[in-house]
């Protein structure tokens, strides 16, 4: 049951964040995974309510099967869904925190959650977590990771729902359409103006409502399959699951919705890209099994909307393994 719940932060008193919190254990009642807490990272353009559906079908398929759950947190970040603004942003700008705040933002949140359901003293381990993230929520998930101090390495498990390629600016995937051959089908027309429609959409310079600062990001992460995701509980590395889209559904989304960019170019310069960058993150750790790309069949960029029981079935796996 989805127990919604508002927090304000030490580090930030002028501002709440709400939160989701979901346990199916009575209290008192045993259970394996009770040192272990789920914590989902949203994208830019979804709020934790789009994990619900996942969530829902991830408790009842545990209960049926009499297998224990441990809490689930879903949040939405400053200036994000029901959540209110940063209060630390600069007034007369689109610009405001960037992901190294929102890193710092998350560990405050998880220091203060742990101390009230775990009894964790502030200085002490905390419980073991498993990160499931869509988007920009799998950067933002790595670079929390990689701020953790060694006496702190509680993350056991990583799901990456088609992460946002961090990387680039998005316009950079297409060439200069005067300069470079074009594949059949597409045309010089085409390639500028998906060129436009990436930059209008997709550009680390494009302020969204949350104000979250991307155009530092690509500094931050230059690379896919680096640096390595740090050791977890017991010195183990984590699990790591990584996601992609379908192809050709992505591409069938991007003709048709707003971006009208046709399938030939996303599937001639988009796709390839972020297959290749996928295939990067499977190398952060050594438990990536086989170092390969799961692809999510029928479904877009947003896997959660378009297959909340797959999303469920691969925390149910991950969980299995814990």
């Amino acid at each position: 049951m989805e127990e919604r719940r508002s927090i304000t932060l030490d580090t930030k008193p002028g501002a709440s964040l709400k939160l989701s919190v979901y346990s199916s254990t009575p209290p008192g009642e045993y259970n394996p995974l009770s040192d272990v807490l789920v914590v989902f990272l949203n994208g830019l353009m979804l709020h934790r309510a789009a994990w619900s559906d996942a969530i829902s079908h991830l408790i009842d398929s545990r209960t049926r099967a009499g297998k224990p759950t441990p809490t689930l947190l879903t949040y939405d970040r400053y200036g994000q869904g029901e959540s209110e603004p940063d209060p630390t942003d600069p007034p007369g700008t689109p610009y405001g925190h960037d992901a190294g705040a929102v890193v710092s933002d998350l560990d405050q949140l998880l220091t203060q959650f742990a101390r009230t359901e775990y009894k964790t003293p502030t200085e002490g381990p905390g419980p073991r977590l498993v990160l499931v993230c869509n988007s920009i929520g799998c950067p933002l998930a790595r670079l929390y990771a990689a701020s953790r101090p060694p006496d702190r390495h509680r993350i056991a498990g990583f799901i990456f729902l088609d992460s946002m390629m961090a990387n680039t600016d998005f316009v950079s995937l297409f060439p200069d359409p005067g300069k470079h051959p074009l594949p059949e089908g597409v045309s010089p027309e085409d390639l500028r103006h998906a060129r436009q429609k990436f930059a209008e959409y997709f550009h680390p310079s494009v302020a969204n409502p949350e104000r979250l600062d991307r155009r530092n990001l690509a500094e931050m992460l230059p690379h896919s399959d680096k640096p390595q995701l740090p050791p977890g509980p017991g010195g183990q590395p984590p699990r790591l699951v990584v996601i992609g889209h379908d192809w050709d559904e992505f591409a069938e989304q991007c003709e048709k919705g707003s971006l009208s960019v046709s399938k030939q170019v996303i599937n001639a310069y988009v796709n390839p890209a972020w297959g290749a960058y996928n295939e990067g993150l499977t190398h952060l750790t050594t438990t990536t099994k086989e170092n390969k790309v799961k692809i999510a069949k029928g479904c877009g960029h947003f896997i959660q909307k378009d297959d909340p029981v797959l999303v469920a079935t691969e925390i149910s796996d991950l969980l299995d393994e814990l």
